[in-house]
């Protein structure tokens, strides 16, 4: 297991890694790059619509990579989601800009960002339910949570290369070609990661199933689709917080509040390496405890948050703007530490991959694509203080608690092989 929760740890770091250096760099340089004859507020909107497509990409990319998981197995879905997205992050880095080509330049951004997300849609479900399949019943919210762990990796790795590039360059360097470079990395990471992913087994769930669904994607709209819709809904509180202060708040406060990217960055990544601490914490509670209570938990310190960070955030004092991200991912862990466990378990092994990815993509779409774009023009027509993206964000999170208040709790039944289909 400890070998197993490693290398699907290291793979998922290593595709979002992927994901999340698009985020940053559509908060930091798309914009003027891209969408030159914008305004600035409207550049930026500009990119954060293109880094949304790769949300609405992934749910397609959970369907397709879904049905090659439910039909032929965990594994394959490994290899090929990283390939996916890893080509397409290295040919990101080479789109000439605006300047260069016109408009054939945010085009081509749109497709490669469009297949990111495809190939991201795939990634958590193969990496997930290989850890969950092959985990203890009594520890599986333990060993599942490392997965989870992952993004935050990436996320570090992604802003750490783009914060170091940002520190030893001049803008105008960063501008032209800095920006480029942890694109272009992505191609070593995938390297690396189909290497380490070599060599896994096969899910011992998915080699006891029989009868494998012929379209997994019918049979779970047809016996789960309420289950899958509920958990978007559930799911969607938490990516909205995570790209409200991962990449919303880092447009906001670099081009609204004239804070430096470097300090930005540090507060960012020093509060996301505290969340990636606690998972594994969390996920022992929800062994303990419970999933669906951990969810619930952490909607309520979602709705309860998010003025109060949207307050420290506008400060534009560094420790004050830490602060409030902080427990802001403190909030968001305290549900996601538990997610990798708890959507697995709400479906039967043979639609598995294809029910649990689904409502997890989803729930992307519901809270990541717009959050970025919306709360950037509600803090345009704000004063100091962007009271209006607090409350929408509040909104969401009782939205969230409603949904996870309607699921089922899991824990501590074990998951067999085939279960009877449920509604």
């Amino acid at each position: 297991m400890p070998r197993l929760a490693a290398a699907s740890m290291v793979g998922t770091a290593i595709e979002f890694y992927d994901f999340f250096v698009y985020g940053t760099a559509a908060a930091l340089v798309l914009g003027p790059l891209f969408f030159p004859t914008f305004s600035p507020v409207a550049g930026t909107l500009a990119a954060f619509g293109t880094f949304g497509v790769g949300f609405i990409a992934r749910p397609l990319g959970s369907v397709l990579f879904g049905h090659l998981g439910d039909r032929r197995g965990r594994r394959p879905v490994l290899v090929a989601s990283l390939l996916v997205t890893g080509a397409s992050t290295v040919a990101v880095g080479c789109v000439p800009s605006y300047g260069s080509i016109g408009i054939a330049a945010p085009v081509l951004l749109l497709v490669l960002r469009f297949l990111q997300g495809l190939g991201l849609g795939g990634e958590w479900g193969g990496a997930v339910l290989l850890t969950a399949e092959h985990a203890p019943a009594a520890r599986r919210a333990l060993w599942s949570s490392f997965p989870q762990v992952g993004p935050a990796f990436g996320f570090v790795l992604a802003n750490g290369v783009m914060l170091a590039l940002s520190a030893l360059l001049s803008d105008a360097e960063f501008a032209a070609w800095g920006w480029r470079v942890p694109f272009w990395a992505a191609g070593a990471l995938a390297l690396a990661g189909l290497w380490l992913r070599s060599s896994l087994a096969e899910s011992p769930r998915f080699l006891e199933i029989d009868d494998h669904a012929r379209v997994p994607l019918v049979e779970v709209v047809r016996h789960h689709g309420r289950m899958v819709l509920l958990t978007a809904g559930g799911l969607a509180v938490g990516y909205a917080v995570f790209y409200a202060v991962t990449t919303w708040a880092l447009a906001y406060a670099t081009e609204r509040l004239g804070v430096s990217r470097t300090v930005m960055l540090t507060c960012v990544m020093a509060a996301v390496v505290v969340n990636a601490s606690l998972t594994p914490l969390v996920a022992l509670l929800g062994d303990r405890y419970g999933r669906r209570p951990l969810c619930l938990t952490g909607c309520v310190a979602c709705a309860l948050w998010m003025l109060p960070m949207v307050a420290l955030l506008a400060t534009g004092e560094p420790l004050l703007m830490f602060l409030g991200i902080l427990g802001a991912l403190i909030a968001f862990v305290i549900m996601f530490g538990v997610i990798a466990a708890y959507l697995p378990e709400l479906y039967e092994a043979r639609v598995r991959c294809t029910g649990a990815a689904v409502g997890y993509n989803l729930g992307g779409v519901l809270g990541g694509a717009l959050t970025p774009i919306v709360a950037t023009a509600l803090a345009e027509h704000s004063g100091r203080v962007p009271w209006a993206v607090g409350v929408y964000l509040t909104g969401i999170a009782l939205f969230s608690l409603v949904c996870f208040a309607l699921l089922p709790e899991t824990r501590p039944v074990p998951v067999p092989a085939v279960e009877p289909a449920t509604g």
